[in-house]
């Protein structure tokens, strides 16, 4: 599982990774300074740092991630879980559900997980 700290600004930038990677880091610089308003220098600072980080590599002047999208969100969720609501479940969705109505389709997507959970004997 992933451990490591993805700052705002971090997982704004690998967005724009994951979406075009493997992306040579002059094309990263322009879609950087497009999308996020960053200079050249301050896009070339992110990649040092996500890369000491173990986050993604720079080689021959390609950048890729070494960690996937849901590795990151998982790890995030988690995290926001525990120190929010104690690693409930049932709670953050009670407290989301008090000032956001769920949809029928929200519901119906919500029970579907919870039968693929239960299928694969995970929910015992």
């Amino acid at each position: 599982m992933f451990e490591k700290e993805i700052f705002e600004s971090e997982y704004k930038f690998c967005l724009i990774l994951w979406e075009n990677e493997p992306i040579p880091s002059g094309e990263l610089v322009r879609l950087c300074a497009e999308g996020l308003g960053w200079k050249k220098s301050t896009t070339y600072t992110v990649i040092k740092r996500l890369s000491e980080r173990g986050v993604l590599v720079s080689e021959n002047g390609i950048v890729r991630a070494l960690v996937s999208r849901d590795e990151v969100q998982t790890a995030e969720s988690e995290k926001f879980l525990a120190r929010t609501f104690g690693g409930s479940l049932p709670s953050f969705i009670a407290a989301f559900s008090r000032s956001n109505a769920l949809s029928k389709k929200d519901i119906d997507e919500l029970r579907r997980m919870i039968d693929l959970y239960e299928e694969k004997g995970e929910g015992k």
